[in-house]
């Protein structure tokens, strides 16, 4: 029994609406039973009495106290006000096709006990305290509510805890703030805009019969959403505005929204694309992929300038028939777009500087698990935007499914609720509801910085593509879409009735539309040259790396190391690791060598030395999964952290890194986002064990691999998957190497599995040396586990201040006399250390053998394999080594490439797993007899 306003003097002020009917809903059961409340609120009403409506409200009847027929009609009245606000979506208008009455008696007053007389008595302001000021009584009021709630647009927010933000929503619902009428000027460019979105599905359906487009008619105003949501945040001087999408309604918002030329869609049509018409997507590219993609997963962008100071980019991501997986690809855009990274430290974050959209299917948006993985990056320090707009283009059907078979939910948009995202359901044939929708939208966002949901309910006017007959499986719905006029025909009438326009003008702007169209379709088709297709990537990308430098000074390495160690005089590091981070001082001195953890630590800092910014995250990344890395310091006794590289006074870049959600399908997406947008930047994205890259291949197979070739789009990713059989069973072993190397080809990326410190240095340094090139591309490695912290891969201070990445390495006991050498063993990772550990332990004549390993996989080391092995002429076997399983590991994919290079007559062989389902042993000591099994035999000299 409190309040904000509770005072002596005036005991009930201050309790409004929910609040004040709860009170008087508890002083009913007081009267029946003074026992059925507890005692401070029994004393309570002793001291005070009923709850006085003067101290509340200014009404006629304001001085008199609450009888018993009065409580009940306030009880009755805001119980019935607080179910519309939350059930009156349910009896809403929102469905253009399916109209239902089953819940029509849901707001009966009967059913709360209250006649309209009643409601009349009531104060407007116990229902409705931000009731527009014409309302009389208390039945207005509820009339006013079941308007509000209950017709084209629907509401739900109750799921947002937030009170401030709850009210706000409440506020401008009830107030109306949202819901300006539109100009006549503004309905006139509304009716134009829905003229050019149908009359293009029109002219495609009539000229291309059959083709696929994946039409968006029945979700027409999403273009004019789309329109309205750019205009309102570029009021804020928004940079870029990025959107992603599936195919449904793609080329339509391709050609209205990114302004593609319609001639350059219609070329596509005709198999003959125009490069020089068709914009590429608009993150600085102008190169587009050689093999390309389907017109309906391509991207663009377009630049809007009002003068000078005010640019905005609007962006259309790239997307394959992954449907949703562009989300968290774009939301990495935006993350890229809103920081400044040019300075030390960490990135300055701005979110009104980019905006994303992300456009949802109603099957997918509760199908497709990176759609939960995306809601919950929204929040995450490492990843929220400020607050995304998502749109489900809702047509409440996936291909041939209907919902009872896609979702166990009420609402395509129900995933959305367990993240506190206010929801909007409208009914795509109410143009103008829609555009209000994006305005309610854009307003929040603006002011609380969170996600948006609008669903917009429409319907599919032909079949999933055009070649389909929906009838077969749908025959009732499709009955009645062919009958139901288009929102541009509803929208025409409504501005006719409303004398804003005239039918003959609005014919006029339809056979307008046509005809422009039907030029711009005879232009392309007039063209009868014979086209020619180029399938090969350029030669930038077949040559290969540029040389770079990655070899760095002593002094300067002496001097980052020394500034990484150079903590505040206040700050107390946990005491074991203070000691073990201490030792990191001495490694420059006399024969001190460099640890894995170091190597990383100082390539980091160079790095950001030359001004290249560094972004890292992964499952607990911050620390390492394995501890080597402590890249986040915990003051023991104040939790307060320290970030050394983002103190060092050499840093000339920006340096971020984050603990990511337990995801990987979403998280690897938003890196690869982040990456292509921030294209000077270095992303590196860690997982905790190798193993877990399976749970996003989608992101590897369509974007990380593919993206240059079908849309030119570079990456210069840097993926880190600890690997290694150390006996930890199936999933804690292997970085799927082999599904790297199976879509390895025109060199598309790096695949490595690096041995020592230094060679893991240089290669990052390598990667962010040519993070602008054209030939920059993504590099994936195998990183360490258990050779973290050995000794053997740890690098003298020459091998980072003279030496560079090597693609393999010798090993440096052996194959010292050559015409000695009969076997040589190729093999890359810790096995080689394995293979390396057994020969120094074993005091025999090694003369016989020769071991390298392949530290670049791919592209393979062809040239340098090739003039080794020339060099050992009496050579009368080649070994390949791996730890994984025969169908695992580099095998399958060295083994032709070896072939090629091998002197004539000398065979090649496999030593290692057998054939297996299973990536590794699941007992410790079955691994152990494996390993050993492996090694022993690699170096078992035959008869």
């Amino acid at each position: 029994m409190s309040s904000k306003e509770h005072s002596p003097e005036k005991p009930w002020r201050g309790f409004y609406g929910p609040n004040l009917g709860a009170v008087i809903e508890l002083y009913d059961q007081y009267v029946e039973d003074p026992n059925s409340v507890d005692e401070q609120t029994r004393a309570h009403f002793e001291k005070w009495g009923p709850p006085a409506l003067e101290e509340n409200v200014s009404s006629s009847n304001a001085k008199e106290t609450i009888g018993a027929d009065m409580i009940s009609a306030v009880v009755g009245a805001v119980r019935l006000a607080d179910y519309i606000r939350a059930k009156g979506h349910l009896v809403s208008d929102i469905q253009p096709i399916w109209k239902t009455d089953k819940n029509s008696n849901l707001l009966d007053y009967d059913r709360f006990n209250v006649t309209e007389e009643e409601l009349k008595k009531v104060p407007v302001k116990l229902i409705c305290k931000d009731a527009p000021p014409h309302l009389k009584n208390g039945l207005e009021a509820i009339e006013h509510l079941k308007k509000v709630y209950t017709q084209t647009m629907a509401f739900e927010f109750g799921h947002v805890q937030d009170e401030e933000e709850r009210n706000w929503l409440r506020k401008q619902v009830e107030s109306e703030a949202y819901a300006d009428e539109l100009p006549n000027k503004e309905k006139k460019a509304l009716l134009e805009r829905l003229t050019s979105v149908e009359g293009f599905e029109k002219f495609i359906h009539r000229t291309f019969v059959g083709q696929k487009r994946f039409s968006i008619e029945g979700l027409d105003t999403l273009v004019p959403m789309l329109d309205k949501a750019i205009r309102e945040v570029r009021k804020e001087k928004t940079d870029h505005v990025m959107i992603g999408m599936a195919h449904r309604g793609r080329l339509n918002v391709l050609a209205h929204t990114l302004g593609k030329p319609y001639k350059a869609i219609f070329s596509e049509f005709l198999q003959a694309p125009n490069k020089l018409n068709a914009p590429s997507e608009g993150l600085g590219e102008t190169y587009t992929g050689w093999t390309g993609d389907v017109k309906y997963h391509l991207g663009a962008d377009r630049q809007i300038s009002d003068d000078k100071s005010a640019q905005t980019i609007v962006s259309l991501a790239n997307n394959p028939s992954h449907l949703e997986f562009v989300s968290p690809i774009v939301e990495g855009y935006a993350r890229a777009a809103q920081e400044d990274r040019s300075s030390k430290g960490a990135p300055k974050q701005d979110t009104t500087r980019a905006y994303s959209i992300l456009i949802h299917g109603d099957a997918a948006f509760p199908g497709q698990g990176v759609v939960t993985e995306t809601l919950n990056l929204s929040r995450l320090n490492g990843y929220h935007v400020g607050g995304s707009l998502h749109i489900i283009a809702n047509n409440n059907i996936g291909y041939t499914t209907e919902m009872h078979d896609s979702r166990s939910t009420t609402y395509a948009s129900d995933p959305a609720k367990g993240f506190e995202i206010p929801i909007v359901h409208v009914n795509a044939d109410d143009a103008e509801a829609c555009v209000r929708a994006i305005k309610f939208a854009v307003e929040y966002r603006r002011k609380f910085q969170k996600d948006f949901l609008i669903d917009l309910i429409g319907y599919r006017r032909f079949g999933h593509n055009e070649g389909d007959e929906p009838a077969v499986t749908q025959p009732d719905l499709y009955a009645q879409i062919r009958k139901h006029p288009t929102v541009r025909a509803i929208y025409a009438k409504q501005l006719e009735a409303e004398q804003v326009i005239t039918a003959k003008e609005a014919q006029k702007l339809d056979t307008d539309m046509y005809n422009y169209l039907l030029e711009e379709y005879n232009k392309v088709n007039s063209d009868k040259s014979e086209k020619k297709y180029e399938l090969s990537p350029p030669d930038f990308i077949v040559d290969g790396l540029p040389k770079v430098k990655t070899a760095v000074e002593k002094e300067k390495l002496v001097a980052m190391n020394e500034q990484l160690l150079d903590w505040p005089s206040s700050f107390k590091p946990n005491q074991k690791l203070e000691k073990i981070l201490k030792r990191r001082a001495n490694a420059f001195d006399g024969e001190g060598n460099v640890d894995w953890g170091l190597a990383e630590i100082l390539a980091f800092a160079s790095i950001l030395h030359d001004g290249t910014p560094v972004r890292l995250s992964g499952q607990d990344s911050e620390r390492g999964t394995f501890a080597h890395r402590h890249f986040v310091l915990h003051d023991r006794e104040t939790n307060e952290t320290h970030v050394p590289l983002q103190t060092i006074k050499d840093a000339n870049a920006s340096f971020a890194v984050y603990n990511s959600p337990l995801t990987e399908q979403a998280c690897v997406g938003f890196e690869y986002g982040y990456n292509v947008f921030s294209k000077e930047t270095l992303v590196l994205w860690e997982a905790q064990f190798g193993d877990f890259v399976n749970g996003a291949q989608v992101m590897f197979d369509q974007w990380v691999s593919a993206g240059r070739a079908k849309w030119g789009q570079k990456s210069g990713l840097v993926v880190l998957l600890p690997h290694g059989y150390e006996g930890a069973g199936p999933e804690h072993s292997s970085g799927r190497v082999e599904r790297f190397l199976s879509s390895a080809a025109e060199n598309n990326w790096t695949v490595a599995n690096c041995t020592s410190a230094a060679q893991y240095f240089h290669i990052l340094r390598r990667q962010a040396k040519i993070l602008q090139k054209n030939t920059v591309r993504p590099l994936i490695i195998m990183t360490p586990k258990s050779l973290l912290r050995n000794q053997v891969v740890a690098s003298p201070t020459s091998a980072f201040t003279e030496g560079e990445f090597q693609p393999i390495l010798e090993e440096p006991t052996l194959g010292h006399d050559p015409n000695a050498v009969k076997r040589i063993i190729l093999c890359s990772g810790k096995l080689a250390i394995e293979l390396q550990d057994y020969v120094n332990k074993n005091d025999e004549d090694w003369s016989w053998v020769h071991i390298i390993r392949v530290e670049e996989l791919y592209p393979f080391p062809r040239r340098a394999i090739r003039e080794r092995l020339k060099e050992f002429p009496n050579l009368e076997e080649v070994k390949w080594v791996q730890e994984e399983p025969k169908n695992m590991g580099a095998w399958t994919f060295m083994e032709p490439r070896i072939r090629e290079i091998l002197p004539s007559g000398v065979p090649l062989s496999y030593i290692g797993r057998t054939y297996r389902s299973s990536p590794a042993e699941g007992v410790s000591n079955a691994h152990k007899v494996e390993q050993k099994r492996i090694v022993t035999e690699s170096l078992t000299r035959k008869n």
